[in-house]
């Protein structure tokens, strides 16, 4: 059976605005609300990264640099609806990555702020890069539309993937935003014609698809984390995508869990194979035992 149309959590007004939405579980629904926006005046964010307090939103041919914080309330007559917490956003601007080179900036004492300096520059792509992350031991893994997919360390080249070693080819059909849940265990894509699909990252094989969910060029997609409350909010489904795209809504794909036999009733009919070829055996050949 297809999957039904997914659900859109919200829909971004305009003008342009980062926002920040709180993901939360009302009759059993899932639903959005906003909690703050912040603005971006004429450019638009179309790339975002978080770690612990500080957001990197990717605008154009800049970096904005946000840090949020979480404060209690001020007294008992201050406070929201069941005593909930305030968050405060400030934010500062750095250059960001340009076409084709990976600019690495120092984390000093200061960060983030507008003392951030340069430590490395290096043009490692023929073109723009699609996607890039940071690994261990200062490793820098980067991907762009020339097709490559490469490991750094500093500006040294350390491997390259390959892709004919495996492929026949590399398929007409592109899929352009990506995310891997943080088990590893699906990956969600997303396409220039805003379909969205999900699969098992060490198959592919493909578990989930709308086509054309959005109807226009798919932004960004993130899993909901498997975290405590990110597990409370899934309840009976497997896991959960979220997709945005340049018609500013923002939809939920749900992955229902998957049916599977418990092991004691595995254990049951292996036991009974066992059981039923014994006896098969002793009937083609008496004596057999």
């Amino acid at each position: 059976m297809a999957p039904r149309r997914p659900a859109e959590l919200y829909r971004a007004p305009f003008p342009l605005y980062t926002h920040f939405l709180q993901l939360e579980q009302i009759g059993g629904q899932l639903s959005a609300s906003l909690l703050h926006c912040h603005d971006t005046e004429t450019r638009a964010t179309m790339t975002m990264a978080l770690a612990g307090d500080v957001i990197a939103a990717g605008q154009d041919n800049s970096c904005h640099i946000l840090r949020f914080s979480l404060q209690e309330p001020e007294g008992p007559g201050t406070a929201g609806k069941d005593g909930e917490t305030r968050q405060r956003f400030t934010g500062s601007r750095c250059e960001a990555l340009v076409p084709g080179a990976v600019l690495c900036f120092g984390d000093g004492p200061e960060f983030p702020s507008r003392l951030m300096k340069k430590t490395l520059e290096f043009r490692a792509h023929d073109g723009e890069i699609e996607d890039i992350a940071l690994g261990p031991d200062n490793k820098v893994v980067t991907a762009g539309r020339d097709f490559q997919c490469c490991v750094w360390q500093q500006d040294q080249l350390v491997t390259g993937l390959r892709w004919h070693e495996n492929l026949p080819g590399i398929p007409d059909k592109a899929y352009r935003y990506q995310a891997c849940r943080d088990s590893g265990t699906f990956l969600g894509l997303g396409t220039v014609t805003g379909s969205v699909a999900i699969h098992i990252a060490f198959s592919l094989q493909r578990l989930y698809y709308v086509k054309e969910a959005h109807g226009i060029v798919v932004t960004d997609v993130a899993f909901v984390p498997e975290s405590r409350p990110g597990r409370e909010l899934l309840g009976g489904h497997e896991a959960a995508l979220l997709s945005v795209a340049v018609d500013s809504r923002c939809k939920l794909h749900l992955l229902p869990s998957r049916r599977s036999l418990p092991v004691w009733l595995l254990l049951l009919l292996c036991a009974g194979l066992i059981v039923a070829t014994i006896l098969l055996l002793q009937l083609a050949f008496p004596g057999f035992l």
